[in-house]
């Protein structure tokens, strides 16, 4: 995969930052599953493109 087509990597606070929400509600709408985190650690990790998917109000592909 070329390097200009890599999905960036957002921490929790990064994320939080990037959607403009609480980290509350962030973290019930992982667990509600609108959006999809790996947990690492002590936090989360979350693809810019599933960010991008939910902004834009899509639904999950499965």
């Amino acid at each position: 995969m070329p390097l200009s087509e890599r999905d960036n990597v957002f921490t929790t606070d990064e994320a939080i930052e990037y959607l403009k929400i609480s980290k509350p509600t962030f973290l019930k709408y992982i667990r509600l599953g609108r959006i999809k985190a790996i947990k690492a650690g002590k936090g989360w990790r979350i693809l810019q493109s599933e960010l991008y998917r939910f902004l834009k109000g899509e639904e999950e592909i499965k």
